[in-house]
């Protein structure tokens, strides 16, 4: 079994939750477009990536962006975004985490 991809950013626990985002349900970290890495939340990449962020474009949905922190598995963008729990191991996600769409993805 290989390795679960790093998050970076304020970490909180061993499931990316965040200073910011810290619930149950915050188990995912999104891999910035502007340079590939993974923070649990688009205030976590402002205060420590020291670049602005980029959204994924549309024709980059097939890409895998978003990785759920119980089991380490990596999502596509649009498997993310049709789904509020992991398809690997069926782990609930915020679905508080949709009104953000715009900050990680073109929509």
């Amino acid at each position: 079994m290989t390795a679960a991809p790093r998050v970076l950013g304020p970490v909180v626990d061993d499931e990316t939750r965040c200073i910011h985002y810290h619930s149950a349900l915050d188990v995912v970290a999104i891999r910035f477009a502007c340079c590939g890495e993974y923070y649990p939340c688009h205030q976590c990449h402002a205060e420590t990536a020291g670049h602005p962020a980029q959204v994924w474009p549309l024709s980059r949905r097939g890409q895998k962006a978003v990785l759920c922190g119980v089991c380490g598995g990596e999502l596509t963008i649009a498997d993310y975004l049709a789904t509020d729990s992991c398809t690997r191991c069926g782990a609930a996600f915020n679905p508080g985490c949709h009104l953000h769409t715009h900050l990680y993805f073109e929509v």
